[in-house]
């Protein structure tokens, strides 16, 4: 018997250390050669840890979310007979898994696989069975299914969070379509007489849950940002009621193009906007005072995913016309919550911008991410009353909120690139002439 003792290898340029952030064996399991170890996150990218030999794990160098340095031990493998030779470790590119974030964010396979839980203080009492009828059929469900049976149901999270809240079993919801969803449990409580909901959410234990990997990440780039940058942030509003109408014209004959939401008309507008405030456009290197600013626009856009708020990057959007823009959204948002996107396109954002679509609120302040000096949120858009030539229309308004580094960006630039931006948000042809 010998020991082999794998070592964290170099698995990025300048990467001193790297993050656990999820095990895949425990001490005293038996492992072969190439059976996956652990996933460790450099940056936003998570690389897989394969073993290069087979034998038994003897030790693990820490726990999840421990740091651990390049070239020290992660795993000893006690192995049969003389130690083998170290394998030289792949490519980075065969390795990585970016957004795949440890063990605390399940697989959209493995929310599939999740059994619906009741909660209940006490196991229920099993009630006699009956002929089904229509007092049987008017009665709520009860909560004494512990798991679902049969066939796998198909439901997104918060559809299996929601249900589990009120105490539904899944497999009993009549489906629209090819799996369970919010409409559908609203029409089982409907079809129930609202007897799930009124007694109320089922009781749920208290979580603990250690933040690693992305998340953590995000908290501390966000901490960082706001303990660094001095923000303020200017609000405008904008009639878009012009702009609306142009979409929905251009979506109606748009043939194999991606429909086009407001977000590439936006895109378009800070474009040009920017060339003519470049200082937006612009990032810090505040440890040695040196403010670039950019010629192309590296337009990053932030995208909700279940590990976490990502960012992918559109390269050069300045040269991209809507339609290729909205191609590029679609492209990058999947790739992000798919755990798809690489390296290079979750890097080197130059100006930023975020949406929450009709979820969106009146008023945000988004956080800068530095580098960077500036940031858009997009809120939702409103149907208002507003007085034009005399006359009360009615009118489609939305709001955009601008976060600047006042250490780099003045009031007077903020207030100049958002004028910019509304004169040609507000007229279409403008905004979209060569």
């Amino acid at each position: 018997m010998s020991v082999y003792q794998f070592k964290l290898p170099d698995i990025g340029e300048g990467i001193a250390e790297a993050e656990i952030v999820a095990w895949h064996v425990k001490i005293g399991d038996r492992v072969e050669e190439d059976q996956q170890l652990a996933d460790m996150m450099t940056d936003k990218a998570t690389v897989e840890m394969e073993s290069p030999v087979a034998g038994v794990v003897r030790k693990l160098a820490g726990e999840v979310g421990d740091q651990i340095a390049i070239g020290s031990v992660l795993v000893e493998i006690e192995t049969e007979g003389a130690e083998p030779a170290a394998k030289e470790p792949a490519a980075e590119s065969e390795r990585e898994q970016p957004l795949a974030d440890g063990a605390e964010v399940p697989t959209p396979e493995q929310e599939q696989a999740m059994p619906v839980m009741a909660t209940k203080p006490e196991p229920a009492t099993p009630q006699a069975s009956g002929p089904k009828g229509k007092e049987a059929a008017a009665s709520p469900p009860q909560q004494d299914f512990p798991t679902v049976h049969g066939s796998k149901v198909l439901a997104s999270p918060t559809v299996r969070q929601r249900a589990r809240d009120l105490g539904i079993d899944l497999s009993q919801v009549k489906i629209t379509g090819d799996r369970v969803r919010h409409a559908d449990l609203d029409a089982y409580l409907l079809y129930n007489g609202g007897g799930v909901s009124a007694r109320g959410a089922a009781p749920r234990a208290d979580q603990t849950i250690k933040v690693v990997g992305l998340r953590r990440k995000i908290a501390e780039n966000m901490q960082d940002a706001k303990r660094r940058i001095p923000h303020f942030a200017l609000v405008e509003e904008f009639d878009v009621t012009a702009l609306e109408e142009t979409r929905a014209m251009m979506n109606r004959d748009r043939g194999s193009n991606p429909k086009l939401t407001l977000l590439p008309f936006l895109i378009t507008a800070m474009t040009r906007a920017v060339a003519e405030w470049p200082m937006l456009n612009a990032t810090f290197d505040d440890d040695a005072n040196v403010v670039t600013r950019h010629g192309a626009v590296h337009m990053g856009v932030a995208t909700q995913t279940d590990g976490g708020l990502m960012v992918p990057v559109i390269r050069n959007a300045q040269a991209m016309s809507v339609w290729q823009l909205a191609g590029e959204v679609l492209r990058l948002s999947d790739a992000a919550r798919s755990g798809k996107a690489s390296r290079e396109e979750l890097t080197g954002p130059t100006i930023t911008i975020s949406s929450l679509g009709p979820m969106g609120g009146v008023v945000s302040t988004p956080v800068i991410n530095p580098p960077q000096v500036a940031t858009i949120a997009v809120n939702k858009v409103r149907e208002m009353p507003v007085i034009v030539d005399g006359e009360l229309e009615a009118r489609k308004l939305m709001n955009l909120s601008l976060s600047c580094d006042h250490r780099v960006v003045d009031g007077w630039d903020a207030a100049n690139f958002m004028q910019t931006m509304k004169a040609l948000i507000e007229n279409p042809i403008r905004l979209l002439s060569v």
